[in-house]
């Protein structure tokens, strides 16, 4: 018993290694003084600067989105969501406010996380005029669009 636990223990040590060590996690945040030196930058109308400060915030966006994965949204279309509002924050901010940038960017990521939720809300009752509605007694799809659509003899008739 003991040895299947220690074994099921290393045997999750290479990939978590690896998951730490690939080049697609996320880099490491910024220390309070490299933020301050690309937030100057920044206000000088440094590209890079922008990049930079995007990049090292993306860790913060993931965490952020992690609280809404339980909702039915794909995690990566939340991630970019998150970036958005991330840039959106990162093209706001105000450093003479005296709050730090990813104080600020958090409040920035989940407004716009929470805004695409109201958003698709709105837009959760819509349905396609092609969507099946039901099944007929032959097991063919019956579609809204085949219940409204109107027999041109009638309108022949009347004429």
């Amino acid at each position: 018993m003991w040895l299947n636990t220690i074994l099921n223990i290393l045997s999750t040590i290479p990939f978590t290694i690896l998951h730490v060590m690939t080049p697609n996690s996320f880099p490491k945040p910024l220390s309070a003084k490299e933020e301050r030196k690309y937030i100057d930058l920044l206000k000088s109308g440094s590209k890079y600067a922008k990049n930079k400060l995007i990049k090292h915030n993306l860790r913060l966006v993931a965490h952020i989105t992690k609280k809404y994965y339980h909702n039915k949204s794909d995690p990566d279309d939340l991630i970019s969501i998150g970036t958005i509002g991330l840039i959106k924050a990162i093209n706001t901010f105000k450093p003479e406010k005296g709050i730090r940038l990813s104080s600020y960017a958090a409040r920035c990521i989940e407004n716009e996380i929470l805004m695409h939720f109201r958003n698709s809300k709105k837009s959760s009752l819509d349905i396609s005029i092609n969507e099946p509605i039901e099944t007929d007694k032959n097991g063919n799809i019956l579609t809204l669009m085949e219940t409204i659509s109107i027999d041109d003899s009638i309108a022949d008739k009347i004429d």
